[in-house]
């Protein structure tokens, strides 16, 4: 009898064990893996209050370093029991395993995808003045600039390896221009150097220029994607001008891999419903973005297919960090 106690209490234990290893007493955590105050970190802060109803308290913590590595990967080996999520990228699951030498994590087999939160294009800018006085409106204008005047504009971006830098160079590729680099440490810096006439045009998010651009500041030329865009409905895709340009940057929730099926499911269902919700399309309209619609597997084989392809982008560009 002691020994069936004995064993009873053992199993109890070792069910309470489990249960704790996958529902951890502290609050859920999305890591951000860049600094606050950018479209995934406002994406992060909105998921987060509209799930907690179902989820219980959900903290935002921003990890930034090492192009989103660090916090990504904070969250890939994470234990069962630390209960995060990481609002990852374009870039830290399509780009940077083709850039780093030494990765640190395999981006589909480290993690569980739970819901790509949004899709949106780069748009490609200049100051308003400086467009003006060089007479540039369209993509046309500035190619055939670029190519009466090579090596005279330079563009900026986030830093090497970054979608900006991405972007800029296939659009010199495609267009047979030459045109100098300036990396900065992050799109906030690229983009004021932009306004400050540090550089003369940038691949920027669009969540983040589109303020600047309906405040008459930026001149928006194209839009990175294959079609135009809600948000600025009358300016152009690059690919309208320049054929095969196509560049986007997208972002998600993804859990480590440990994650068990059921959780992934109820954190998938309860971030579509918060994304999805008037008050959260409302927030997300209000940075140029749409909520999007792929869950679990279907954003497991997008980030795939994702990752095929910046693989042969940056192989073709020769982009790495040193």
């Amino acid at each position: 009898m002691l020994r069936r106690r004995q064993l009873v209490g053992s199993l109890a234990l070792c069910m309470a064990c489990a249960v704790q290893a996958q529902n951890a007493s502290a609050p859920m955590t999305i890591v951000v893996p860049y600094a606050a105050g950018g479209p995934l970190d406002k994406s992060a802060r909105i998921l987060a209050e509209g799930a907690q109803a179902q989820l219980g308290p959900i903290q935002v913590q921003n990890k930034p370093g090492a192009g989103g590595n660090l916090g990504a990967d904070t969250v890939a080996k994470a234990p069962k029991s630390g209960n995060l999520l990481v609002m990852g990228a374009v870039a830290t699951h399509a780009v940077n395993p083709w850039l780093y030498k030494n990765f640190p994590y395999n981006p589909v087999k480290d993690f569980t995808p739970i819901v790509l939160v949004a899709r949106t294009p780069n748009v490609l800018v200049m100051s308003a003045e400086r467009a003006k006085a060089l007479d540039i409106s369209t993509t046309t204008d500035l190619v055939k600039y670029m190519k009466a005047h090579p090596d005279q504009l330079k563009y900026g971006s986030g830093g090497n390896g970054s979608i900006g830098h991405i972007a800029g160079e296939m659009f010199k590729s495609l267009t047979n221009t030459r045109m100098p680099h300036a990396p900065f440490q992050g799109a906030g810096p690229a983009l004021k150097a932009l306004q400050d006439g540090g550089v003369d045009i940038v691949f920027d998010n669009l969540a983040s220029s589109l303020p600047l651009i309906q405040g008459g500041k930026l001149k928006a030329l194209g839009v990175t994607s294959l079609g135009s865009d809600d948000a600025l409905p009358h300016v152009p895709s690059i690919n309208s001008e320049v054929p095969g340009f196509n560049v986007s940057t997208w972002f998600g929730l993804f859990a480590p891999a440990t994650l068990p099926a059921a959780d992934a499911q109820k954190y998938a269902t309860a971030f579509s419903k918060a994304m999805h919700s008037p008050a959260g399309k409302a927030q997300f309209q209000k940075m140029g973005l749409t909520p999007e619609e792929l869950t679990l597997g279907g954003f497991g084989s997008f980030v795939r297919s994702e990752l095929g392809k910046y693989e042969f982008l940056i192989k073709a560009a020769k982009i790495h960090i040193d």
